[in-house]
């Protein structure tokens, strides 16, 4: 097998009746990991059936031959595909697989407007336009493509595989519902009818101020934590505001999302057919994480003998983007090698 930087043009020539937008992507190494020397790296696009185009980073093993096992990586909720789901995915295409990270809709390089929006609908979508973009590619067995979402996008992963009967195995990592968490609050503090309305009531406001001036409104994503600040903040904030994993595309390092964004969320629980995933799934979570709840909860309601919860010791919920003495590729390796055949 032999990858040039064609090879993600081969694919886009399939799609000369869709209207793809001319993205502008970064040539240059931008990553907040280090380039592996085991693997080749392009960037290739596609689009989803919203009509976005999907900016992402493949990832292919040198040497390679014959077709491939796939995997396609997103994640987190907020972050761009030069963080932790690159990592992911440079990862496992060094152990044999192809793999994309690919920037969600309207963040980081991939298209839609406006900037910095999140959708249940449209996020879960990107997962199976991955999907498709892997299927057809001429280097991928095309029944041997897996998933792994990581934190919000771990949620979103649990989803598509119980939509996109194509996806033959689902990592979900560190997960979040965001879903739930919109709608209840942390720990389901605000699981109730009076405070969802009032958090209607503020979106709501927004989008009229939003309309009225022609701009949309962002929040502030991880300013600098009190002293007292739960751990959790200050974990989000070792990792998105300094040089461990700092980017400047990254919603979560500074751009802010879009205030209205988590409207959407409060009316469309993501994770309500995870009991209908047939596939195979693996949760993993750290110990010590402050969101293992929603993992813990979610491996519940799956159903089948192929489901497994992996609970990582003394691992916190930011251990599980980048630090790879904690992450456990030998069994996400395995688990995709098992069901990905």
């Amino acid at each position: 097998m032999i990858i040039t930087e064609t090879a993600g043009k081969r694919i886009n020539d399939l799609n000369d009746g869709i209207n793809m937008e001319n993205l502008t992507l970064t040539a240059e190494w931008d990553k907040t990991f280090p380039k592996s020397d085991k693997v080749i790296h392009n960037k290739v696009t596609f689009t989803n059936r919203y009509g976005i185009t999907l900016a992402a980073d493949m990832y292919v093993p040198k040497n390679a031959a014959g077709k491939l096992p796939a995997i396609a990586v997103s994640g987190p909720f907020g972050a761009v595909k030069e963080q932790s789901s690159g990592l992911y995915a440079q990862t496992l295409a060094d152990r044999g697989f192809l793999t994309i990270a690919f920037d969600p809709s309207y963040t980081g390089e991939s298209g839609g407007q406006p900037r910095s929006v999140a959708s249940p609908d449209i996020n879960t979508e990107d997962f199976s336009a991955a999907v498709d973009y892997l299927a057809t590619h001429p280097d991928v067995d095309a029944e041997c493509i897996g998933i792994v979402g990581i934190c919000g996008w771990g949620g979103f992963a649990i989803n598509a595989a119980a939509n996109d009967t194509r996806i033959k195995a689902t990592v979900a990592s560190t997960m979040y519902d965001i879903s739930r968490c919109t709608s209840n609050g942390y720990f389901d503090t605000a699981d109730n009818d009076e405070a969802r309305y009032k958090m209607r009531q503020e979106f709501n406001a927004h989008r009229t101020e939003d309309y009225r001036n022609g701009t949309y409104s962002r929040t502030i994503m991880n300013p600098e934590p009190a002293k007292d600040a739960p751990q959790f903040m200050k974990d989000y904030y070792d990792y998105y505001k300094t040089r461990r994993g700092y980017h400047p595309r990254s919603i979560n390092s500074g751009l802010g999302w879009n205030k209205t964004s988590s409207l959407a969320f409060v009316n469309a629980p993501i994770l309500a057919y995870a009991d209908e995933v047939r596939s195979a799934v693996l949760l993993i979570h750290g110990e010590k994480a402050h969101s293992r709840y929603f993992s813990e909860d979610t491996f519940k309601k799956l159903k089948g003998d192929n489901k497994e919860l992996m609970i990582i010791p003394n691992a916190n919920h930011t251990d599980l983007y980048d630090n790879l003495a904690v992450i456990p590729f030998d069994i996400i390796v395995d688990f995709f090698k098992k069901n990905l055949k």
